[in-house]
């Protein structure tokens, strides 16, 4: 199934299957919601970016699976550029398929293209699955994220 999946950059239209998907998860479920005005507003603030996007799979015209990709330059590491990942997810009813694996080898392809050298993301403690998929993919845990609410 993977293999008929499109990547393609997300559009406008695209957002409310995007934000359907966000919300069909554990933690997306109480923190996913509101108006859909909300997000579209935030979509149309990645597109004034340049360096932010919203890559969705597309399965004759469906979304199935998507992520979203911003490109950072920095001094640290000998100025090396990077890519984080985040909103990462596939379809309840596609999930099993390996289209997760087929999404990530997408971002490191749009990473590599985009000049980075390193492809990082931040998950929550309680995905346990996640981890065990992002490790068999190659990623290492080397870091540890912290957050604060502004």
């Amino acid at each position: 199934m993977p293999g008929l999946v499109v990547f393609r950059s997300g559009t406008r239209d695209d957002v409310a299957e995007v934000v359907a998907m966000l919300a069909d998860d554990v933690l997306g479920r109480d923190r996913e919601r509101g108006d859909l005005d909300l997000y579209l507003r935030a979509f149309d603030q990645m597109l004034t970016e340049g360096a932010n996007h919203l890559i969705v799979g597309d399965l004759n015209g469906m979304v199935v699976a998507c992520y979203q990709i911003t490109f950072i330059s920095g001094l640290s590491l000998g100025g090396m550029r990077r890519a984080q990942i985040e909103g990462v997810r596939v379809a309840t009813e596609m999930r099993g398929q390996k289209l997760g694996e087929a999404l990530i080898a997408d971002a490191e392809a749009r990473a590599r293209n985009a000049g980075c050298s390193i492809l990082q993301f931040t998950t929550s403690k309680s995905r346990q699955d996640a981890h065990r998929f992002y490790d068999r993919l190659g990623f290492t845990p080397s870091h540890i994220g912290y957050k604060k609410a502004l």
